[in-house]
């Protein structure tokens, strides 16, 4: 199981907010011993959105879970909704859970403000917009205010696209609600973890064979490395090291250790995160 990371809006790109999700479902992910596979930015451009949610909803066949952040809301801008139908060629349609809940929150506010809840009224109507869903789709809560979010799930495959509003006190509980309800098979008791070392004077090409090896040698290994031209405390340096799997890390990392020091290489200070 991959999991993915679709955020939307144009107030995104255009830098008047700057994105919180992409740390935060990574943090969220690695509390669960998972990773983030990609994320990708959108704006609120209909054609790009359908296309992009047209290749989540293909990754979830084959078992992916995307989360796609922004855009689920009744204006204007806001696209989601409507781009998931055409991504999944299905109709849109009032999902009676959801538009129970909207009428429950517009009820809770009446009350709060002391004034009487008219569910006919022009914009209580037009509420009920978000709680429209393309057809077949399941519901996500929203413990902040009960607008619910939503989730496509188009079969053959154990994954799912799910779709959360773009405020983070609202979308960051519905993702763990989607990890815990949805995912928890998924779930690993020992995070992946990552070794690495410093390694000063080398050039990425010629460590380039020791890193396929490795990586050939070790199922569910990766080895990754991240050149620096400036570092403020050790310079010029490369740090390189493997990640994945716990059952095997500590043998790959003896194995890439090995196979630097056969190559003369100066190391500098080991790293495990």
């Amino acid at each position: 199981m991959n999991f993915g990371l679709i955020i939307i809006g144009d107030e995104i790109l255009s830098g008047k907010r700057a994105d919180k999700h992409l740390s935060k479902v990574i943090d969220l992910l690695a509390a669960r011993g998972l990773s983030l596979a990609w994320a990708r930015y959108v704006g609120d451009d209909p054609e790009r959105i359908t296309a992009d949610l047209r290749e989540a909803l293909a990754a979830a066949r084959q078992g992916d879970v995307v989360f796609s952040c922004g855009g689920i809301g009744a204006t204007p801008d806001d696209h989601t909704r409507q781009c998931a139908a055409r991504a999944l060629d299905v109709p849109l349609q009032l999902h009676p859970q959801a538009a129970e809940l909207i009428r429950e929150r517009m009820q809770d506010v009446a009350r709060e403000q002391g004034v009487p809840y008219e569910p006919d009224r022009p914009d209580s109507v037009h509420r009920l917009n978000m709680g429209v869903f393309p057809e077949g789709a399941g519901i996500i809560p929203n413990p902040y205010n009960k607008i619910a979010g939503f989730s496509l799930h188009p079969g053959e495959g154990e994954g799912g696209v799910f779709f959360v509003p773009g405020f983070p006190v609202m979308a960051w509980p519905m993702i763990e609600w989607v990890l815990d309800r949805y995912c928890a098979g998924a779930h690993r008791q020992v995070a992946l973890r990552e070794k690495s070392v410093i390694v000063f004077g080398a050039m990425e090409a010629t460590l380039t064979p020791l890193m396929e090896d490795i990586e050939a040698r070790f199922a569910g290994i990766k080895v990754f490395s991240l050149p620096s031209v400036d570092h403020p405390q050790w310079g010029r340096h490369i740090e390189l090291g493997v990640k994945g799997d716990t059952a095997r890390l500590d043998e790959a990392y003896g194995a890439l250790l090995a196979g630097l020091r056969q190559h003369g290489a100066d190391l500098g200070p080991e790293l495990v995160r």
